[in-house]
């Protein structure tokens, strides 16, 4: 016996690497260092820094990739997948430099994996970061044939004099809420137990969604925000926090980039709640509670900034397409979160 008899194909695992090699070119910055195929990948640091700090984070894509998979859909997940990394690292303040991915499955399917790269090097071009490597695993009799999982690390460098820790928070600070694009990566095992329990298909269209089907709609990727927010900051807009509307809603979230005896109030009938919240919470029977804790209700990304700049704020995110409300004010407190339904 060899191993493509135990289920792993050596030679298509090469061929693949070949496939996605212009695709991974496509997002080098000038600091990549060497090319594809190297047991590590190579990035010298951006010049003008005086006292640089990486900031790094890691996630995953989540039970989306089921939907994926039935769909066979896989040129978006790949953005869901550097979205959620790169949106984690910006709250710092950090401009992302490198991303990494990890790719897992049970039978290597060019065809369909190279999908899933396009996406994640889509992403990376947004967010301007290189694809710097990454790595493929076939594990037949671990993943079901078609099955794969995504897993993603990013590297990004602040000056640590711009670096966003909680400590430039000030009581009176002005919340600024930035439009997602949908629900993003979060609360797809209530997704997929509203639309299995109720018996829906991917294909169906709600009158509620404006004439998308459910796949369509729960395959939306995430928002990237990296580059309208640091133009913000070099615009001269003053920001105080970031938090990243992500696994536990505005709840668990906002309160993250809080400074010490502080909270946040906020305003629910200050922003526009896409229908497709709506639709889950109709159909599912989902109490308000645990929709805010569940999913982020229309609100991916939140900055805090100064009551002056408010507006400003506003203007800028709706001259880049993006929607923005200030939707409530730092005030006194124990780091919790006023205003949500319990």
């Amino acid at each position: 016996m060899d191993y493509k008899d135990a289920g792993v194909d050596v030679e298509a695992g090469r061929a693949f690497v070949t496939q996605i090699r212009n695709l991974v070119h496509s997002t080098f910055r000038p600091e990549v260092l060497g090319g594809l195929g190297g047991f590590s990948g190579c990035f010298q640091l951006p010049t003008g820094f005086k006292e640089p700090v990486l900031v790094s984070g890691t996630d995953g894509v989540g039970t989306k990739l089921k939907i994926a998979q039935v769909l066979n859909c896989h040129d978006t997940v790949g953005i869901d997948l550097v979205g959620m990394c790169v949106n984690d690292v910006l709250t710092s303040g950090a401009e992302p430099l490198f991303f990494l991915d990890y790719l897992a499955t049970g039978k290597l399917d060019k065809e369909q994996l190279t999908q899933v790269v396009a996406g994640i090097a889509s992403g990376c071009k947004q967010a301007g970061c290189a694809l710097l490597g990454g790595e493929t695993a076939e594990m037949p009799g671990f993943y079901q044939v078609g099955e794969y999982d995504l897993a993603g690390f990013c590297v990004g460098i602040v000056e640590k004099s711009q670096l966003l820790d909680g400590s430039q928070v000030q009581v009176g600070d002005v919340a600024i809420a930035l439009a997602s694009s949908g629900v993003h990566s979060n609360g797809y095992s209530l997704v997929r137990k509203i639309i299995s329990d109720r018996g829906f298909s991917w294909s169906e269209q709600p009158e509620l969604l404006g004439g998308k089907t459910l796949g369509e709609t729960f395959l939306t990727p995430t928002r990237i925000y990296v580059k309208p927010v640091l133009a913000a900051r070099q615009a001269g807009l003053e920001i105080h926090g970031m938090a990243h509307i992500t696994g536990g809603g505005l709840p668990e979230n906002l309160p993250r980039c809080l400074g010490q005896g502080q909270a946040i109030q906020i305003d629910t009938n200050s922003w526009v709640i896409p229908p497709v919240f709506q639709w889950l919470a109709e159909v599912g029977l989902v109490s308000p509670q645990a929709m805010y804790n569940t999913f982020n209700m229309g609100i991916g990304f939140v900055l805090l900034v100064p009551p002056q700049q408010a507006q400003q704020a506003i203007s800028h995110f709706e001259s880049q397409n993006i929607a923005a409300y200030a939707i409530g004010e730092v005030i006194t407190g124990s780091g919790e979160l006023v205003g949500i339904p319990d």
